[in-house]
C-alpha cells in the first residue's frame, strides 16, 4: 500500500518550514557580516591583528556547548564557525590592506 499521498501534505509543511528557516539563516549571516566588517575596519585602524585566536577559541567552546544542548552536533558548530571566520579573517585583511592603500597614497 503505498503513503505517499497521505504523507505529501506534511512533506510540504516541513519543506515549507525548512525554507522559511533558509531564509532566516541567511538574513542573519548578512547581518553577522556586517558586524564584523565593521569590526574589521576598527582592526584596521586602530592596527589590531585580522586574527584573535584568545577569542576563536572562546567563541569555539561556546559554539560547541549551545551546540550539544541544542542536540547539534558540536563538530558541526565548530566546522559552520571555523568557515565563518575564514571569511571574516580574509575580510579583515582586505580591509587593512585597503586602509594602507589609501593612507599611502
Amino acid at each position: 500500500m503505498d503513503q505517499t499521498p497521505a504523507i505529501l501534505p506534511e512533506l510540504q509543511s516541513l519543506r515549507n518550514s525548512i525554507d522559511n528557516i533558509d531564509a532566516a539563516i541567511i538574513h542573519m549571516l548578512a547581518e553577522r557580516f556586517r558586524c564584523t566588517q565593521r569590526v574589521g575596519v576598527l582592526k584596521a585602524e586602530n592596527d589590531l591583528p585580522p586574527a584573535d585566536p584568545a577569542r576563536e577559541k572562546r567563541q569555539v567552546a561556546r559554539l560547541r556547548e549551545l551546540a550539544a544542548a541544542a542536540q547539534l552536533d558540536p563538530d558541526f558548530a565548530e566546522k559552520y564557525l571555523a568557515f565563518v571566520v575564514r571569511e571574516v579573517i580574509r575580510y579583515h585583511e582586505a580591509a587593512a590592506r585597503e586602509l594602507a592603500e589609501r593612507t599611502a597614497g
